[in-house]
């Protein structure tokens, strides 16, 4: 995808290796499209996971600027962590910054967030799913930032979710 101009990549000389790779404007420009199939897929094909599947929550959080229809409602930085449940350690933190015209997403913590969501995995498919089971969740700092967060990526909003977020 880097060779397509999809991706930039950057290296860091560390140890261990890091490597980051970001969306490109052109692939950014797909991001509509990726929330669409996204929501085409929480709308006709979710079932709950098979306890031998995994999920990848990762990938929801990617699809935020496609997912979060309406950008100038969200103002502010998100701070979602997912923690692995050894001793709540942190499995993985991405940080979702809104300036009211454009979504990003980084995968690392955030230097400042306005709000923080954490929990395992099982907890972010219970509250991403239709069910929008969200009792597992730790929220803290700005609540109703992160409740419109969670209502635009989670399932079951589809047509609803432009509205959802814009209010």
């Amino acid at each position: 995808m880097v060779a397509d101009g999809m991706l930039t990549r950057k290296r860091y000389r560390e140890v261990p290796p890091r490597v980051d790779y970001e969306l490109t404007e052109r692939a950014s420009e797909l991001m509509p499209i990726l929330g669409a199939l996204a929501r085409w897929g929480y709308e006709w094909a979710w079932s709950a996971p098979r306890a031998s599947e995994a999920v990848d929550v990762g990938a929801i959080f990617r699809l935020a600027p496609g997912l979060l229809h309406e950008a100038h409602s969200l103002r502010g930085t998100i701070e979602l962590n997912v923690i692995d449940g050894k001793e709540g350690s942190h499995a993985a933190s991405y940080t979702l910054t809104s300036n009211g015209d454009r979504i990003t997403i980084q995968e690392r913590p955030a230097d400042h967030a306005d709000a923080r969501i954490t929990c395992d995995t099982s907890a972010w498919v219970a509250a991403l799913s239709p069910d929008h089971d969200r009792a597992r969740l730790s929220i803290g700092g700005d609540h109703p930032l992160a409740e419109r967060l969670l209502d635009g990526l989670g399932a079951g909003h589809g047509r609803e979710a432009a509205a959802t977020v814009a209010a």
